[in-house]
């Protein structure tokens, strides 16, 4: 233990980072694709924010008898009434009522309609009602914040280093955020308003990651003049190495709790925080990195990383 420490952080590493990247262009790309077939063909499950409907969360007296609860309220008429244990306990209950045909006033009804089966006897301790307007508005909204977020990041790398630097945090930020999407796709998680707000966090930790990677290769690019490119973007990642496993490691932990104790609400968030974690490093390292390669930062760059990859990789 003590000598893979002195490894990562007391000196600079040497692993070819580089060497990997068409094995990591393919792992790329088979996520990218993964996620938008199945944002095709299955879809998101919308929660409250963007579906529309009537959202109740109870607290029943003893354990929670879903079975009980279902046949009740499937009698109602107020269309597929789904039911969620959440939290730790056995006795909180997320209900979910579809969007009523009609105005406010029949999603009134249909709330009371729910409160009257099930009785005096639960504590109700949450009731979220949004309409069909106020969803298509929030997912217009989503779209465009998440939409600028990105822009705007590959605009602020680009003003900070050159073009090439922003067309590979474009690149690097935008498969962080549509593998984030395909996550909630293929898996069904509840897709919201926090949803987003942890789309938007990804992205900025990881264009945090990836300008840290970027400020050293600026600096290597005026050290090292006679260095081949795919040296020096080795040498980069290298001296970043220890930097990134530190924080890394420090927000893996604040997440991992916020996975264990953070309650139902914030189940989806930190989810897709701890995955982005692992998807923003590896952005960095294997996607922002490489791709600098082809954009010729040095005149011939290109030609001298695939004569050193061949040389490099084992026979």
């Amino acid at each position: 233990m003590s000598s893979l420490y002195a490894r990562l952080i007391g000196k600079t590493p040497r692993f070819d980072f580089i060497r990997l990247r068409f094995f990591a262009f393919g792992i790329t790309a088979v996520l990218i694709l993964g996620s938008f077939t199945s944002m095709a063909t299955k879809g998101f499950n919308f929660g409250i924010d963007f579906a529309g409907g009537i959202v109740i969360e109870v607290k029943t007296q003893g354990p929670a008898d879903l079975a009980k609860m279902r046949s009740t309220l499937d009698g109602l008429g107020v269309g597929q009434v789904s039911l969620q244990q959440i939290g730790r306990g056995n006795n909180d209950v997320l209900i979910r009522v579809p969007r009523q045909p009609g105005n406010d006033k029949e999603q009134m009804v249909a709330l009371t309609k729910v409160k009257a089966a099930l009785g005096p006897s639960y504590d109700y301790r949450r009731v979220d009602l949004v309409g069909p307007k106020v969803g298509k508005e929030l997912k217009r909204d989503g779209i465009m914040a998440v939409s600028l977020a990105v822009l705007a990041i590959a605009a602020y790398v680009w003003f900070r280093f050159e073009w090439q630097f922003g067309v590979g945090a474009l690149i690097a930020t935008f498969h962080d955020v549509i593998t984030t999407f395909g996550l909630f796709s293929i898996t069904g998680m509840e897709f919201n308003l926090t949803s987003v707000a942890a789309i938007l966090t990804i992205a900025g930790y990881s264009v945090n990651d990836t300008v840290v990677e970027y400020d050293r290769v600026r600096e290597n690019l005026r050290k090292y003049k006679s260095m081949s490119l795919y040296d020096l973007l080795n040498l980069s990642v290298n001296e970043t190495l220890a930097r990134t496993i530190l924080t890394v490691s420090t927000v893996f932990l604040t997440v991992l709790s916020l996975v264990g104790i953070g309650g139902e609400v914030l189940r989806g968030f930190s989810i897709a925080m701890l995955w982005g974690l692992f998807i923003g490093t590896y952005s960095s390292v294997y996607v922002a990195m490489p791709v600098l390669i082809y954009f010729k930062l040095r005149p011939g760059g290109n030609a001298a990383a695939d004569k050193e990859a061949s040389r490099s990789a084992p026979s």
